[in-house]
Formats: structure tokens, C-alpha cells, sequence
């Protein structure tokens, strides 16, 4: 059974940073990409970032704009995603989900999510 566990939320204020983590398990990494998803009170989930697995490949969301970074340590089977410069308006719960075939930024496409973690900025 494949599970996706995040943790590293918390509350910062604007101009912060911090790191989350997704623990995955339960299934061969090899061809399968990560993403992490955000989802705001009101707002419909939105794509944040995505990796390859195996060739670490990155993909951002245009509102990233450099101040996050996603990777992936193959021998924790952990993917990351360093928020950086944060702002109130990344306030939301963050996810982490996982697909095969391609990369995508639709989240309909991903099989498997976590539960997720909070972040909140205060201003």
C-alpha cells in the first residue's frame, strides 16, 4: 500500500522560510514523479511543484518564481520542498502526491496523496 506522510508545516512570519518533508513508501520510485499541491481556505487546489525520481528533474508553478525549491533524497525515499521568502498569501495546506508516466500539473492526474501539512504566515 503506497502512503505519503508530510510533515515540517508550521506558523512563520512573512519573510520566513521552512523545509517540508514527504516520506513516501510502498512502491518502486523508479519513472514516477512527485508534486506538491497547495490548497488555501476557500481556494480549489493549486499545483505547486514536481519532480522526476529518477533524473531529479524540477517543474515549478509560475507564482513559485525562484523562492521554492523541491528535491528529493533517494535514500530516505523523501521528497522536499523549501519555501523560502514566504508570504500570507502561501498560507494553505500543502500535499504531496505521486503519479507515473509524466509530469503533470493537474492534480485529477496524481494517484496517491498524503494527508498534508499547514503552513501559515502571518504578516
Amino acid at each position: 500500500q503506497v502512503q505519503l506522510v508530510e510533515s515540517g508545516g508550521g506558523l512563520v512570519q512573512a519573510g520566513g522560510s521552512l523545509r517540508l518533508s514527504c516520506v513516501v513508501s510502498g512502491r518502486s520510485f523508479s519513472g514516477y514523479y512527485m508534486g506538491w499541491f497547495r490548497q488555501a481556505p476557500g481556494k480549489e487546489r493549486e499545483f505547486v511543484a514536481a519532480i522526476n525520481w529518477t533524473f531529479g528533474v524540477t517543474y515549478y508553478a509560475d507564482f513559485v518564481k525562484g523562492r521554492f525549491t523541491i528535491s528529493r533524497d533517494k535514500a530516505k525515499n523523501t521528497v522536499y520542498l523549501n519555501l523560502n521568502s514566504l508570504r500570507p498569501e502561501d498560507t494553505a495546506v500543502y500535499s504531496c502526491a505521486t503519479r507515473g508516466n509524466s509530469a503533470s500539473s493537474r492534480d485529477s492526474d496524481y494517484d496517491y496523496w498524503g494527508r498534508g501539512t499547514q503552513v501559515t504566515v502571518s504578516s
